[in-house]
């Protein structure tokens, strides 16, 4: 059972050259059996080793697939809070004057070099880049959630 997964593994990830790159040999130690000579993953402990396994799986074709978490879906209120949170975060505002409302320039007295770095963490704290001429137009907290919101399709 584990050689003809470990053929199905190095079939499906071989390179169009016909050799594996060095990520997919662990596949190949992942899924062969233990030998009395060779002990697969020999340089960590036993309990790393079970943690690894444990958070593997073999899925319905035969690969080795990792799972990950993801992120709670965004809605408009996560992004509200994430852009505000940033925006206290920042030195140069005042926290208690902000609002979902302030202009950065007329309310809170911030320059076109500020509001670049404003931009910068945004696009830092949601994984995406805002064009330069998008992002000039951004200039207050709920325009920037407005959006965020359009980029990643959240609509409520």
């Amino acid at each position: 059972m584990a050689s003809r997964v470990l053929v199905q593994c190095v079939r499906s990830l071989a390179r169009p050259s016909g050799r594996l790159s060095a990520g997919h040999l662990a596949v190949r130690a992942a899924v062969a059996p233990a030998s009395a000579t060779h002990r697969p993953f020999s340089f960590v402990s036993n309990n790393q080793r079970t943690r690894w396994l444990e958070q593997t799986r073999i899925s319905s074709v035969g690969v080795l697939c990792r799972q990950y978490g993801d992120l709670p879906p965004l809605t408009l209120e996560t992004i509200k809070d994430r852009v505000m949170y940033v925006l206290k975060l920042y030195d140069k505002i005042n926290p208690e004057k902000l609002q979902t409302s302030s202009h950065f320039m007329k309310d809170l007295g911030l320059d076109s070099l500020d509001q670049v770095e404003i931009i910068m963490a945004m696009e830092d704290e949601f994984g995406f880049e805002i064009p330069d001429a998008e992002a000039e137009k951004l200039m207050s907290p709920e325009e920037i959630v407005q959006y965020i919101a359009d980029k990643k399709d959240v609509y409520e």
